[in-house]
């Protein structure tokens, strides 16, 4: 399964993206994704979830072959409820990311849809670097960055399109809490455990009023911002720095 499910402790369920080598985002992960989201915002027994990666990776990005190969669906991350990303960031119930390795592009949108997001010290990368390999950012993964981050951190994070070591990811917001690896996990159950103990109803309310003006205006989005975004991906400019990334990532 690219996404595995495990009980860590009463109420805290951990989610694995595990799609090796870099847990690249496709259709299929989309969709488990969504499908575990949903199962456990129906799920009573579920106060919380913990999402993380399998291997050195959280998660790498879009799969860059699968979008190549057909374009629009995966253009779209986050902006529709279909989507299994927005689902994560609409989640009812506290949710924290344990960044356990690269967490790049939609990657790192999918630690950014986490209510909580805490890694490890290590070399390991995060950051939104769309704009480096031609790609414009959806709506829905834009109203998440912007929520999560502010606007002054937007800007300098989707703009720079760099990527960032942990420390730097701290300065920015992208990361919560920085730990010795040995204690990511500990560190990881031990505050999704605290945030279950929350009154559920309460949190869920809080959450989503935090949420209904960037979740309105992923709503409203528009024939013609699908159309662009789909307009940049054809261009010749993206089609040579998606080519050119994809050559990068082969030789590694």
């Amino acid at each position: 399964m690219v996404v595995e499910t495990k009980d860590l402790a009463p109420g805290v369920r951990l989610l694995t993206l595990n799609r090796p080598p870099a847990n690249a985002i496709n259709r299929e992960l989309g969709r488990a994704l969504y499908d575990e989201c949903t199962a456990a915002a129906q799920d009573k027994a579920v106060r919380a979830v913990i999402v993380t990666g399998a291997g050195r990776f959280f998660c790498g990005g879009l799969d860059l072959r699968e979008l190549v190969g057909d374009r629009a669906p995966l253009g779209q991350l986050a902006s529709a409820r279909s989507d299994g990303v927005f689902a994560l960031w609409a989640l009812p119930k506290p949710t924290v990311a344990m960044i356990n390795g690269h967490a790049i592009a939609g990657g790192g949108v999918i630690a950014l849809a986490c209510d909580f997001r805490i890694t490890c010290q290590g070399s390991h990368k995060m950051g939104l670097n769309e704009v480096s390999i031609g790609l414009g950012f959806p709506t829905g993964a834009f109203e998440i960055a912007r929520l999560a981050l502010g606007s002054h951190a937007v800007r300098r994070v989707l703009l720079e399109a760099k990527l960032y070591d942990v420390e730097s990811a701290r300065e920015l917001g992208m990361v919560d809490e920085v730990v010795e690896p040995n204690a990511l996990e500990t560190r990881s159950l031990e505050l999704a455990a605290r945030l279950a103990a929350h009154g559920q109803l309460a949190y869920a309310h809080t959450k989503k009023t935090m949420q209904r003006r960037a979740s309105d205006r992923i709503s409203a989005v528009s024939q013609e911002n699908s159309l662009a975004l789909a307009e940049i991906v054809r261009s010749e400019e993206t089609k040579q720095l998606l080519q050119a990334q994809l050559a990068a990532v082969t030789k590694k």
